[in-house]
C-alpha cells in the first residue's frame, strides 16, 4: 500500500502576503533571523493495495497537476512510502 506526502507552496516570484505577514509576526516576537518563510499546503492520500508504485506515481501527478495546486502560481513535490495496511 502506498502513501503520497505532497506539499503545494507558491512559485518563486509569487507574492505570498500569508507567509510576509507571518515574518512580521515573529520579527515583532523578536525572531529577527529569520531570512525568509514559505507556506504551504499539506496533503497526505493513501492509495488502494491494487496500485503499484508507477501507477501511484503517475495518479500524484495528475492530482497535484489537476486538482491539489494552481500550476500557474504554485509548485508542489511529493514523497512516495510504503506502508503496511
Amino acid at each position: 500500500m502506498w502513501q503520497a506526502k505532497i506539499v503545494v507552496t507558491y512559485k518563486p516570484g509569487i507574492l505570498n502576503p500569508e507567509a510576509k505577514i507571518i515574518q512580521q509576526a515573529l520579527g515583532n516576537l523578536g525572531y529577527q533571523n529569520i531570512t525568509q518563510l514559505e507556506t504551504g499546503r499539506y496533503f497526505q492520500i493513501q492509495y488502494s493495495d491494487s496500485l503499484d508504485r508507477s501507477q501511484v506515481e503517475a495518479l500524484t501527478h495528475e492530482l497535484g497537476d489537476k486538482i491539489l495546486s494552481n500550476p500557474v502560481i504554485q509548485k508542489y513535490d511529493f514523497e512516495l512510502v510504503e506502508v503496511q495496511p
